[in-house]
């Protein structure tokens, strides 16, 4: 029998909530200072103490955890005079009890597959900085924690960098994981001196405060768009109102009806429903090299708000139907999809008998007479000014972009070594040029409300529908905490 009495005071109240915590995955992260590592281990202590567990503890390099868990462990462990109760070796801790925590590394494979607990199965594994590790490495401990009769556990801890991180898509945007995010103000621990060291970045360094003290996710590198402004927009960011798609006839080779259908795996998303006799703006970036997504956003032209997203792997004519219903949806909106790498969408509108598109001109070089053609055209002259166009957005009217994904690929929108800016390695930039080729074709919407009694460009037989479908074992010890 183990009797240990641990006051509550010894915690961070922040993460008394995690304490029983029995998520199968559960994630620390946050800024540096909040404490976080060392609650970690506090918490692996008590459960040591108050039931069968037998832990892992993992880092991508196995010798960093000398100097870092391990070394945590037993400073915990002599702060709260329970030293008798452990042996502790090299790189392995056990209790009296039978419980043991073992350290290795993500680098040593052998050493890795060759780990044995004396006393039953693993139950438990902690990996620190996991930032660090790749996603096999992980999907290989996640089948090491399988079968057995004891409750399972895999702990992540980290500061956030890259938004682009696989881990917030694997365990955070899934909705996979228990989350709890804390920084330096979460710490009653830290003295006021340590506090105005770290808020002093707020002057010197505010990208660096928000990603390293805040823990706010962010890039690598220097960004395009302004990292700080984004952060703060992103907190205060509201899920759309709906989601869904369009469900339409096709008939004789036309869209005679179409109706919006609610559904939470959707791929177009509402922020602001349809306002009558709004101007409305639809822009798209069609997929092609290094991107595997359409994207389409609409915009009032009154308000300058982004009203609508849409995004989705799928080929040009289905993309090209959703995207004549959604320009329908919103008062016949001015439609300027990229021409670069298909025409087919721009092709394929025009024949449906939409419109309203938006037209470029072009000198032609032989004749010297402007060529005007539908669709927008993004080129060395035009990439670099509606890039502009939505940094100034960026800048001083953030508020009327509301889509969290676009805000987060703005924080990977990055200068390369040549200056020119691009999505940063392995990510996208569909949703940016989508946003900005919708801003920059503006001008060629009225800005004021559409005349009531104005009839508004449709086909004589197109009637449109906007019905809305509904989607369819006691361990023989006592441990307290006072």
């Amino acid at each position: 029998m183990i009797d240990v009495k641990i006051k509550k005071e010894v915690f961070n109240n922040k993460y008394l909530p995690y304490l029983n915590d029995k998520s199968r995955y559960l994630l620390f992260y946050g800024g540096g200072s909040s404490g976080k590592s060392y609650y970690i281990v506090q918490r692996y202590l008590f459960k040591c103490f108050s039931q069968k567990m037998n832990l892992l503890v993992i880092r991508q390099t196995g010798n960093t955890n000398r100097d870092s868990t391990f070394a945590l462990f037993k400073q915990v462990i002599s702060g709260w005079n329970v030293s008798s109760l452990f042996d502790i070796t090299d790189l392995r801790i056990k209790c009296v009890n039978g419980n043991e925590i073992i350290f290795r590394g993500l680098d040593d494979a052998e050493k890795l597959k060759s780990v044995t607990f004396e006393n039953g199965e693993l139950t438990d594994v902690w990996i620190e900085e996991a930032t660090e590790t790749q996603e096999a490495d992980i999907n290989q401990l996640k089948v090491r924690l399988r079968g057995g009769n004891t409750e399972k556990q895999m702990v992540l801890s980290f500061n956030p960098v890259n938004v682009n991180h696989w881990i917030k898509k694997h365990f955070i945007d899934s909705g996979l994981a228990t989350v709890c995010h804390s920084t330096y103000k979460d710490n009653k621990f830290l003295t006021d001196e340590d506090k105005r060291v770290l808020e002093d970045f707020k002057n010197t360094d505010p990208y660096y405060y928000d990603v390293y003290c805040l823990g706010l996710w962010g890039v690598l590198g220097k960004t395009y768009f302004n990292a700080r402004i984004i952060n703060d927009r992103l907190k205060d960011i509201r899920k759309p109102i709906k989601k869904g798609f369009f469900s339409y006839t096709y008939q004789n080779e036309k869209i005679t009806s179409f109706e919006w259908v609610d559904d939470e795996d959707g791929f177009i998303e509402i922020y602001e429903n349809v306002i009558d006799r709004h101007p409305y703006v639809l822009g798209g970036d069609t997929a092609g090299e290094g991107s595997d997504y359409f994207t389409s956003f609409v915009v009032d032209n009154i308000t300058g708000k982004q009203v609508c997203k849409l995004r989705r792997e799928f080929d040009e004519v289905e993309y090209t139907r959703q995207v004549y219903c959604l320009g329908k949806y919103y008062n016949n909106a001015l439609i300027g999809i990229e021409a670069n790498f298909s025409t087919y969408p721009i092709k394929e509108l025009d024949r449906l008998g939409y419109e309203k598109q938006f037209v470029r001109e072009v000198e032609d070089t032989y004749t010297n007479k402007v060529q005007k053609s539908l669709g927008f055209k993004t080129t060395s002259i035009t990439r670099p000014l509606i890039l502009a166009q939505l940094q100034k957005i960026v800048l001083e009217e953030i508020d009327k972009i509301n889509d969290k994904d676009t805000l987060e690929e703005m924080l990977i929108f990055v200068r390369n070594e040549k200056g020119r800016p691009e999505a940063q390695e392995g990510g996208h930039d569909d949703l940016v040029m989508g946003l900005a080729i919708t801003y920059y074709i503006r001008e060629q919407q009225s800005f004021n409300l559409i005349e009531s009694d104005k009839p508004r460009p449709r086909e004589s037989s197109f009637e449109t529908s906007f019905r809305v479908k509904e989607p369819t074992g006691d361990f023989g010890s006592r441990i307290e905490v006072i």
